[in-house]
């Protein structure tokens, strides 16, 4: 049989869009330059340097629940047409949900550690593990991501 067979964009031709800079690109300098597929659309990176375009250097993929908990901004959760969405800096990062439910609790997980991160910055000695609400915090946590 013949027919057309979906190709991976060359390096050169891959882009990502920022909230400010609109299109950039990975610089070719960098690790992943010919990375030429990502399980995941969501990248973090270190650097961002414009020449001939904004390129972007040392930067990893990064999956949804690790954004979601770790990345920057409060989590909302809101009903859009009929799909529970999660969004994280006012707007500009969405998620959708496979359940109420799901949004919900993930929201709630972030709050829970958003709370203990604070709670160890004004007590630096606070061993996490030790502790029990600390402790399974970061066991659900890491059930999420590793299960995801």
């Amino acid at each position: 049989s013949t027919g057309a067979v979906k190709m991976q964009p060359k390096a050169e031709e891959l882009k990502f869009v920022t909230k400010n800079d609109g299109y950039v690109h990975i610089h070719p300098s960098s690790v992943n330059y010919q990375t030429r597929h990502f399980e995941s659309p969501y990248l973090v990176y270190h650097e961002k340097i414009k020449t001939s375009r904004v390129f972007i250097r040392d930067c990893s993929m990064v999956s949804v629940y690790p954004l979601v908990l770790l990345g920057g901004g409060q989590v909302h959760v809101q009903l859009q047409k009929g799909e529970f969405v999660i969004s994280l800096d006012d707007g500009w990062i969405r998620f959708v949900a496979a359940s109420h439910q799901v949004a919900e609790l993930v929201k709630e997980l972030r709050c829970e550690l958003d709370q203990l991160l604070q709670d160890k910055i004004k007590n630096p000695s606070m061993d996490l593990c030790m502790c029990p609400r600390g402790s399974q915090i970061i066991s659900m946590i890491v059930k999420l991501v590793t299960t995801q």
